[in-house]
């Protein structure tokens, strides 16, 4: 799974080049490259006024010296990435979304349904917890990843929610 290398935040914003102040806000987003999904950071003031265009975003703030890490992706965002993966194809968004979906289950946000097959593949049906106005079940293919994939997976996925600079 060498193709799936997220950075960390860098301390400053990738169109100005300006460091990121402790204490600042500034947006976080995958951007998609010719080598797949990268993070980049983007200081609030570059943001408003050149609007980068990129896959998905969150507003967060560079935590002081000392500070823990902080979660600065709640459930709705989790739920956004997740719906915004819905029609790719690419393996690497597969395999996100997939890892996505483990994580929205263990947060008890998704109930497992039922598996089928399809054109060769595994899709599970899943249904959200306790939303009624939900429009229907989803459904996520099963890539079958291997437990040392879903973990490096899982660890990147954490990268991408937390800061530590």
């Amino acid at each position: 799974m060498g193709d799936w290398e997220i950075n960390k935040p860098a301390g400053q914003c990738h169109g100005s080049g300006r460091k990121i102040g402790k204490g600042e806000e500034y947006y976080g987003a995958l951007v998609q490259t010719e080598e797949g999904l990268q993070r980049r950071d983007f200081c609030s003031d570059y943001w408003e006024s050149e609007k980068p265009d990129v896959f998905c975003h969150w507003k967060t703030k560079l935590p002081e010296h000392g500070q823990k890490k902080q979660l600065f992706v709640d459930d709705q965002m989790l739920m956004a990435f997740f719906e915004r993966l819905e029609k790719e194809t690419d393996r690497e968004k597969v395999n996100f979304r997939f890892v996505l979906t483990l994580i929205l289950m263990r947060k008890k946000i998704f109930k497992y349904d039922e598996t089928r097959s399809e054109d060769g593949r595994e899709i599970w049906r899943l249904r959200i917890s306790g939303d009624k106005s939900a429009q229907g079940p989803v459904e996520v293919v099963n890539p079958h990843l291997d437990e040392e994939q879903i973990e490096q997976l899982s660890s990147q996925i954490g990268e991408i929610l937390h800061t530590d600079l």
